[in-house]
């Protein structure tokens, strides 16, 4: 895949992008699923830069959620043929920054939708890698367990919905 199909952008690499003062900046934070475990910590923030604004937390993966599913399969459509899921050095994943609510009192993102099993049955990437519009839709239809998400091919319209808006915000 080229840079031209690049969707997201790390926040710190884009010029005139930076986390807006009254909305907290969650790098290095903790990530916390449904019942309270740590699943890893906030890597990067991920900007699309048509919507102009912060639409995922790239999140490096705790090695417990790994080891958990790093042998999970996963079906092909074709032939119910099953493929690793994940590979060795894959230990990225991304959260739609609407899934997810900061707890600023202990510095921790917490994801009350989202358990550790399923992070840990999602698709993960290594750091660096270019994410496409696939792989980001395929992400939310594990999250919301619902693969009629989004029909389209295209990210038009993709990030007006629930799991894109950010609540960020200082009180």
């Amino acid at each position: 895949m080229t840079d031209t199909n690049k969707n997201l952008f790390n926040l710190d690499e884009l010029s005139g992008y930076k986390v807006a003062e009254n909305y907290s900046d969650v790098r290095g934070w903790d990530v916390k699923d449904a019942n309270d475990r740590t699943v890893g910590k906030v890597d990067h923030l991920l900007v699309n830069k048509t919507a102009e604004r912060v639409v995922y937390l790239d999140v490096e993966v705790d090695e417990s959620v790994i080891e958990d599913g790093h042998n999970t399969y996963q079906n092909l459509v074709s032939d119910g043929v099953h493929q690793f899921l994940n590979k060795e050095g894959e230990n990225h994943l991304i959260i739609p920054i609407g899934m997810a609510v900061i707890d600023e009192k202990n510095k921790s993102v917490n994801t009350n939708q989202i358990d550790s099993s399923t992070f840990a049955k999602a698709k993960r990437f290594r750091k660096g890698d270019i994410i496409d519009f696939g792989y980001e839709l395929n992400v939310v239809r594990h999250y919301r367990g619902d693969n009629s998400i989004h029909t389209s091919n295209s990210a038009d319209g993709f990030y007006d919905r629930e799991e894109f808006k950010n609540s960020f915000q200082k009180e």
